[in-house]
């Protein structure tokens, strides 16, 4: 269906390169399946809180992320625990934290 997409683990340490450069702190919490493993995302705004997003694909193909928590910002354990729960269903899932005061994050697509 999706043939032609770039494997997840050379896409996400794309991102990760291109974070260490621009001084983004970045972290890969966990490699999922190297080839096709969708991406959970936690943005720690650090004393602020987390919020988790899910990489999720249209019917077209195209990337986007949704929100967990209603993209409210939650504490870090409470968005550990949900990702501990996401990766207990799936244990192809990446994870990657990115620290950002102000919740942005390098990968793209639309979140909804």
């Amino acid at each position: 269906m999706f043939e032609d997409r770039i494997p997840t683990d050379v896409w996400v340490m794309a991102h990760v390169r291109r974070c260490s450069a621009e001084g983004v702190p970045v972290t890969v919490a966990r490699k999922g399946e190297a080839k096709g493993g969708l991406l959970l995302l936690k943005l720690n705004q650090l004393e602020l809180g987390c919020r988790v997003l899910s990489q999720q694909r249209d019917l077209d193909g195209k990337m986007g992320w949704l929100a967990a928590f209603k993209g409210g910002l939650v504490p870090e354990a409470e968005a550990d625990a949900y990702i501990a729960r996401a990766v207990a269903r799936d244990p192809d899932l990446w994870v990657v934290e990115v620290e950002d005061r102000d919740g942005k994050h390098p990968f793209e697509g639309k979140v909804f």
